[in-house]
């Protein structure tokens, strides 16, 4: 059997639902360590954009979009941190089910947000270095792929798994 949960409910671990909640929890705090770096390190870059000597001569659309990446970047940082807080809220009530199905959805807008702003960070770069025209396309190319790759991908997974084995498994079986 494998370490991921089966059909009946059961994880094919030897733990108790309180284990697991709490195996569950810390792998999402590792998820967010991970998103965390991804959104400082664009908002790093974005603000370190005005006080370029450039950033006088972008156009009220470059500055638009600019702003906009901000306010992703400052929001998405929220999202990621509020698991933290809401643990903080939570701790010693036994409330760790809550929690953790909690995290999981804010995690799930974490990510949402951290598509938005890697596809407005390039829309923002390409139109200042190519054109409105390269930013455009930049911007909605990346978004597609973001939603493909955050979305339509584990949806498709998920739609395996539902068929009880992975295509991998297929192929051993075979």
């Amino acid at each position: 059997m494998s370490e991921v949960e089966d059909y009946t409910g059961r994880t094919g671990r030897n733990e108790t639902r309180e284990e697991q909640l709490d195996r569950n929890w810390a792998e999402l705090l590792q998820e967010l360590r991970v998103l965390q770096t991804g959104v400082q390190i664009l908002a790093g870059f974005l603000l370190t954009l005005p006080f370029q000597q450039r950033f006088e001569m972008l156009d009220d659309w470059e500055v638009g979009l600019y702003l906009v990446n901000v306010v992703i970047a400052a929001l998405t940082t929220a999202f990621i941190l509020l698991p933290v807080s809401v643990h903080r809220r939570l701790f010693r009530k036994r409330l760790k089910e809550m929690l953790v199905s909690s995290a999981d959805t804010i995690t799930k807008i974490a990510l949402a947000g951290i598509a938005l702003l890697s596809a407005g960070t390039a829309a923002l770069v390409f139109d200042v270095a190519a054109g409105r025209s390269a930013g455009v396309a930049a911007g909605g190319a990346l978004l597609g792929v973001m939603v493909v790759m955050l979305v339509f991908v584990p949806l498709r997974l998920n739609k395996l798994a539902s068929g009880r084995l992975l295509p991998t498994e297929k192929a051993k079986e075979e």
